[in-house]
């Protein structure tokens, strides 16, 4: 009877490798290399009344980022998460602690539009200069 809580845990260690072997491929990151990125401003409907976070608040302007989402795997990549830099005139990190920037919530195979809105305090001044602007995302859909 000695042997039975050894061959449980060789039964249980085997079982986890093969759960983890035929993992769903919805669990693989995908990265989207993005291009084309520039930026304007916002239009006077969206801009109204911007403020930026924390704990005073501040008036902010807004920008729309706008470039090219180059899906180069032939599937569908699903809740793609934006990262970048974004400087203002003088090189200061304009959302300093924080890369991710936005989602795109589906990119289809080939190349596609994508635009993300931004708010930047009014004191920093442009232009923007936009820097290692990349995207991931998942070949399945993520629930929520």
């Amino acid at each position: 009877m000695r042997m039975r809580p050894f061959a449980v845990a060789i039964v249980s260690c085997l079982i986890g490798i093969a759960t983890w072997l035929i993992t769903p491929p919805a669990w693989a990151l995908t990265q989207i290399k993005l291009t084309d990125i520039s930026y304007h401003d916002c239009p006077a409907e969206v801009a109204e009344g911007t403020v930026t976070s924390g704990g005073n608040p501040m008036v902010a302007n807004c920008f729309i980022v706008t470039g090219k989402a180059n899906n180069t795997t032939g599937k569908t990549v699903y809740d793609a998460d934006i990262f970048g830099r974004i400087f203002d005139a003088n090189n200061n990190n304009v959302m300093p602690n924080r890369t991710r920037l936005g989602s795109i919530e589906e990119i289809p195979p080939g190349a596609s539009d994508f635009e993300l809105r931004i708010s930047v305090a009014a004191n920093q001044p442009t232009p923007l200069k936009l820097e290692q602007f990349k995207a991931a995302g998942f070949a399945g859909k993520v629930r929520r």
